[in-house]
């Protein structure tokens, strides 16, 4: 079993089996993936965090797997009907759908109509009916099998009990069935049609009467789909491509498949009318319903699979957004009748001062808002104004640039609210901030967003971070644990200084968690600052386990041991002393010296612990020790005489910060209050499979305007510049020739009908 679910995946990964079988003995044996991916890529012969976070997903569902399939093996053997054949079908399934069926006639179910015929005696009918349809009438044959006292008094009666048998056996015939499966999964429509509430909810207007390929159909507009039938606003139908426009009542193309498989296909004899029907009945009552159900849980597992992975490459770039730094803020929560809260934050995130100013209707304190902000800004030595983009905030923007043109060299920055005040409202913020209202949490938050993206978002649910594709349609335990993982791997690709950080932030360390990560900032609190990654062993319950696992990713700044200060593991710090003796330096002298540090040969330094890849690691964290792998700050200047949709036209040229993409585009924030939806096909003038590779949040982006829907709520944006507005074809025909097509969803017909509506929907 081990075997088989360690070349699957190395198989699925593109990897050695061996480099499998490494990374899952660490797993198993308590390591992290952030661990295990930094750490030791000698065992697992580089795996990354990606891949590593896939083989770890994988493994869960292949034990799945196994776990099932030996109990269907053990309950076939104590019904005593294993075979040889059906034993070696089970230990060759690879899905968990082809294990099913081929135990679907052995499962326990309820006393069906097709066990009262077989208990009648009934069965040999059934067989000489199939295996010999030319021969007699079928009433002339059910005359032998009259049987009044169970029920089969006549001709009809035993008729319909031999076809019972027949729907019953064909409905359990596993190899029918994936051939079922797979046609309607190749050649199958999805047909959505008007459901009982179309006319209240007129959201998925644009999906009806609009059949689509079963493969066609991406991931957004599956959730979509299943969306509106979940509200009562669409039905959806699977029907093969042939029976599309086929009369009503004609063969569906599956029952000449059924009839085909059975060997019926050509039958011509007194039993082939009644045969026939009895392959309608078995596809219409028995199987069809079962593979639309499967086809359907197939389409939303595989929209599932995409939406989340959406979801958490988004959030990994927003995670890994550039930090502003340690400089003041002044955080500006906007605000109408209740004020708009402020919050001034040191360089460390402390709060400085805090208050409320009421610079909108209706009271309209313009100047006296100005004045107590410039005092705020000259008392402190504010560097940043960051100001939250939820309700009045391009009104509070204007404030701002007002008060930047007030007091020289102050900048202005739009950011996000999204669970902001989740966070104002919780626990963990009344630890942080006991002394403060609610409301004036979420200032705080709105201004250490800016200073350390990262460390302020960790303190949020990933899901309450509004940067998914119909997050809240798929399964949200697995929507969790990736962004868990998500979240995970982006604090440990920055590090944490062990000194500084909230108990959120350490919680997500490798190894620590949040009893562990409690007990870091209680010892700290008690003790002082940590002088040495050593002192971390003096932790309550942090024992060498946790220590190994945590001890790479925790900073300690100014502290006993330079080494501490960066990403080389304690571990490994004889390597870093042998290289020191061959270049006859201290550490300090050396760390950061380029040109000494490329000169050695990683080769040279390794031992039976640690090989190339770890030393060409340490010589690259001694290059630029403790670096922030994060980019440079940037922020966007929107537009002064635009501050709401009217004011835009088309052609207009905006700046603006990617707040989401999505599989059909990307939403960009150009400061009027609504984001704009750059469709894929207008993303680049080269044609774009994954929005992802143009693309992330956070990005500050150049774009013209396409359209404006007001009535609608809808801004089209270009980045490929105001000759996009030729049509979605324009770009195509550019393309120097190439016969390279897009996929049919990324066409105009009703792709950016369907994506420009997800600007009311998403999420």
């Amino acid at each position: 079993m081990a075997r088989r679910i360690i070349e699957t995946i190395a198989d699925e990964l593109d990897v050695s089996a061996r480099q499998v079988s490494a990374a899952v003995e660490l797993l198993d044996g308590g390591a992290t993936v952030p661990f295990v991916a930094r750490y030791r890529k000698e065992a697992t012969g580089g795996l990354d965090d990606t891949q590593l976070r896939r083989l770890n997903e994988r493994l869960s569902q292949l034990r799945e797997l196994e776990k099932r399939r030996e109990s269907i093996l053990a309950s076939l053997e104590e019904q005593g009907v294993t075979t040889p054949s059906l034993l070696a079908a089970i230990r060759a399934a690879e899905t968990r759908t082809r294990l099913e069926d081929l135990y679907r006639p052995y499962a326990r179910k309820k006393r069906t109509k097709a066990q009262v015929a077989k208990e009648a005696g009934l069965g040999p009918l059934a067989d000489q009916l199939l295996e010999a349809p030319d021969e007699a009438d079928p009433e002339t044959l059910a005359v032998d099998y009259l049987n009044a006292e169970a029920g089969f008094g006549d001709a009809a009666t035993v008729l319909a009990g031999a076809r019972d048998i027949l729907v019953q056996r064909m409905a359990d015939d596993a190899d029918l069935a994936a051939r079922l499966r797979d046609e309607m999964d190749k050649r199958g429509q999805v047909v959505p049609s008007a459901g009982e509430e179309a006319e209240r909810d007129t959201r998925f207007t644009d999906y009806i009467d609009r059949p689509e390929r079963v493969r066609d159909l991406p991931a957004h507009r599956i959730l979509a789909l299943l969306r509106g039938r979940e509200a009562g606003a669409l039905r959806l139908a699977l029907v093969h491509e042939r029976d599309i426009d086929a009369p009503d009542g004609s063969p569906d193309h599956c029952e000449a498949i059924i009839a085909a498989h059975w060997g019926l296909g050509h039958a011509t004899g007194p039993c082939a009318p009644w045969l026939r029907q009895t392959v309608r009945r078995a596809w219409r009552v028995k199987i069809a319903s079962r593979v639309e159900t499967e086809i359907f849980r197939q389409l939303r597992e595989k929209a599932e699979e995409e939406a989340v992975r959406v979801f958490a490459t988004n959030l990994r770039n927003l995670l890994l957004a550039p930090p502003a730094g340690a400089r003041p803020v002044l955080a500006l929560d906007p605000g109408l009748r209740t004020g708009t809260k402020v919050a001034v934050l040191d360089a460390a995130g402390g709060v400085a001062a805090t208050t409320t100013i009421y610079p909108h209707a209706p009271q309209k304190q313009w100047e006296a808002s100005l004045q107590t902000l410039a005092d705020l800004v000259a008392e402190h030595g504010v560097a940043l104004v960051a100001v939250g983009n939820g309700t009045a905030a391009r009104e509070t923007e204007q404030l701002a640039d007002e008060l930047a043109g007030r007091c020289r060299g102050l900048t202005r920055v739009m950011v996000s609210e999204d669970g902001a005040s989740v966070y104002s409202a919780s626990e963990q913020a009344a630890r942080e901030l006991p002394e403060l209202d609610v409301s004036l949490r979420g200032a705080v938050s709105i201004g250490r967003r800016l200073q350390d993206p990262l460390a302020e978002l960790v303190k949020i649910e990933p899901g309450h971070i509004g940067v998914g594709q119909y997050q809240h349609d798929v399964s949200q335990s697995r929507l969790a644990a990736t962004l868990e993982g998500v979240v995970e791997d982006c604090v440990n690709a920055v590090g944490v200084d062990v000194n500084t950080a909230s108990p959120a932030l350490l919680s997500r360390v490798s190894g620590l968690g949040p009893s562990l990560a409690e007990a870091v900032v209680a010892h700290r609190t008690e003790k002082g600052p940590f002088r040495s990654r050593k002192e971390l062993q003096s932790v309550s319950r942090l024992g060498p386990v946790a220590f190994e696992q945590a001890a790479g990713f925790l900073r300690i700044r100014d502290g006993e041991e330079p080494l501490d200060a960066s990403a080389v593991h304690p571990e490994a710090y004889p390597v870093v002393e042998r290289l020191l003796a061959r270049l006859g330096r201290g550490v300090n002298d050396v760390m950061g010296d380029a040109d000494a540090l490329r000169r050695l040969d990683p080769r040279q330094f390794t031992d039976e612990r640690f090989g190339v890849p770890t030393v060409t690691d340490i010589l690259a964290e001694l290059e630029k020790p403790g670096r922030d792998p994060r980019g440079d700050f940037r922020t966007a200047r929107f537009r002064e005489d635009v501050t709401r949709p009217s004011d835009l036209t088309p052609g207009m040229a905006v700046e603006g910060v990617v707040t989401n993409v999505t599989d059909f585009g990307a939403f960009v924030d150009i400061g009027v209050h609504q984001d704009g939806l750059v469709h894929i096909s207008k993303l680049a003038k080269e044609f774009v499979r994954d929005p992802h590779a143009v693309v992330k949040v956070g990005d500050v982006v150049s774009a013209h305007v396409l359209e404006v829907d007001l009535e609608r709520g809808r801004i089209g944006l270009s980045l490929c510049g105001p000759e996009a507005e030729k049509g979605a074809e324009g770009p195509a025909k550019e393309r120097r020739g190439r016969k390279q097509k897009p996929p049919k969803e990324e066409k105009p017909r009703g792709a950016m009908a369907a994506a420009l509506a997800a600007l009311r929907d998403r999420n």
